[in-house]
């Protein structure tokens, strides 16, 4: 069987405002807009239409001079924590043989870097991330393109995602999917399980 993952909020958890909440200087009168406006951009970017010189340029300017690159990087992606639950069911799917692929709205802050860095990816073939594909989740393109690159049957193919948006897209296109919630990982095995027969 191959399924196909999305990544944050599945196979990662993540908490992008905690962790660039601490290059706010402090006493900021406005620090929610600045968060706004640092994070107002990151469709596109993930969509792969800035580029990550321009994006971290604009980083810089918004954060203003007591942020420095390396920290805003370091930031960026210090938002992840492993979803361990699911990543005990990664272990088991790979074990059993089964064809699994990454499917993720994601920018070149995060990747490759997260790919190394995260030791569940090891288990993964493969898979399609939104700036390289220069697409973006919930447009069926994306899941079209991601369909020819990697051969597959969407009717024979598992799809999961935390957002109701990218799971209606999946049906609509034919693929067996599930809406994942990251406190709910006995919902998924149950849905899992009736899946694998």
């Amino acid at each position: 069987m191959t399924i196909l993952f999305d990544i944050g909020k599945v196979l990662l958890d993540f908490d992008f405002e905690s962790s660039l909440r601490r290059l706010i200087p402090a006493g900021d009168p406005d620090p929610e807009g600045r968060m706004r406006r640092i994070l107002g951009d990151k469709d596109a970017f993930e969509r792969g239409d800035i580029s990550l010189e321009d994006y971290l340029d604009e980083a810089e300017r918004q954060l203003g001079p007591g942020a420095t690159r390396q920290n805003f990087i370091a930031a960026w992606r210090g938002i992840f924590t492993p979803n361990r639950p699911m990543w005990e069911t990664i272990d088991r799917l790979a074990a059993d043989g089964h064809r699994l692929l990454y499917f993720s709205n994601i920018n070149p802050i995060h990747a490759p870097w997260l790919f190394e860095e995260y030791e569940v990816f090891r288990h993964f073939e493969g898979g399609t991330c939104s700036y390289l594909a220069r697409l973006i989740k919930p447009e069926p393109a994306i899941y079209h393109h991601v369909v020819e690159k990697h051969g597959l049957v969407p009717k024979h193919t598992l799809y999961i995602d935390d957002l109701p948006a990218n799971i209606a897209t999946g049906e609509a296109l034919g693929f067996r999917s599930h809406l994942y919630d990251l406190h709910r990982h006995d919902a998924f095995e149950s849905w899992l399980a009736a899946q694998l027969g």
